[in-house]
């Protein structure tokens, strides 16, 4: 399997959110999305401060004794603590689970509500305020204000698909949507393709999109052309202040396979890496 770029060359695309010709914009992550499945987005109005916190807060939890880490350990509805290795995402290449362990953080459903019935809502499980104060307020504020930026984004798609802005705001489509904030620490263990040990295992993701916030510790990369033999990996380097947004699964199939949802992995380096991702 080959690798191409090196850290430090972007070369994904860049979306300006700032930017005010709209249709300039939109052609630019038409372009991202046929191509590649990513882009860069940069001046997003996600306050850098809040961002900061987040990792900090997400380090704070990561660092606790496992004991206290799995008192909040995930639940039916796949919110709380994730242990290194539990997940093999390509278990047809990988020897062991992915060198990382995470939090999911949903949508808070309360179980009295009619919604609870449904598969993977419910409540939200939190670390104790006693152990991280501000923790949850913290986590609940940036979900918040990332279900804002990806309305944003959906409307940018929208156009880049020829719809009105408006398409994805429609009743039924995201206006109940199933937004996930998941926290990864990614252990020292260095990667070893060839043996079969991986940071994350190579898949693609199954929802609209996602919008990954990552430390300055590369180790992304991507698979453009997924039938290719050998497949050809890209590196995409950490862009400071920038978001790196992806396609899922099922953007490309309402696109009928216009949009890519790209193969992509995670190559540990021997550095700890943390990362936040908003799916």
């Amino acid at each position: 399997m080959g690798v191409r770029g090196r850290d430090g060359e972007y070369a994904l695309e860049c979306i300006d959110m700032a930017s005010p010709d709209k249709i300039k914009t939109a052609a630019r992550v038409r372009e991202a999305c046929v191509t590649s499945g990513f882009f860069y987005l940069v001046n997003h109005g996600v306050d850098p401060e809040l961002l900061d916190e987040v990792f900090v807060q997400s380090k704070k939890f990561f660092d606790l004794p496992l004991e206290e880490k799995m008192k909040v350990i995930h639940d039916k509805n796949h919110r709380g603590y994730t242990p290194f290795e539990e997940e093999v995402l390509d278990p047809d290449v990988q020897s062991k689970g992915d060198s990382k362990e995470g939090y999911y953080i949903g949508v808070s459903v309360p179980e009295n509500d009619p919604r609870a019935k449904k598969p993977l809502h419910g409540p939200n499980q939190y670390p104790s305020p006693d152990v991280l104060p501000g923790w949850q307020e913290t986590m609940t504020r940036y979900h918040s204000e990332l279900v804002i930026l990806c309305k944003k984004v959906s409307r940018l798609l929208a156009l880049a698909l020829n719809l009105e802005e408006s398409f994805f705001d429609k009743p039924g489509i995201t206006d109940d949507a199933m937004a996930t904030l998941r926290l990864l620490h990614y252990s020292e263990e260095i990667s070893d393709v060839g043996r079969g040990i991986y940071g994350t295992g190579a898949h693609s993701d199954y929802g609209l999109l996602t919008l990954l916030a990552t430390d300055d510790v590369p180790g992304l990369q991507i698979c453009k052309d997924k039938d290719a033999v050998p497949q050809v990996w890209e590196d995409v380097p950490p862009m400071k202040g920038a978001y790196i947004v992806n396609l899922g699964d099922m953007l490309e199939r309402w696109s009928n396979g216009l949009f890519r949802s790209t193969l992509h992995r995670v190559i540990s380096r021997g550095i700890e890496r943390y990362s936040v991702h908003y799916f």
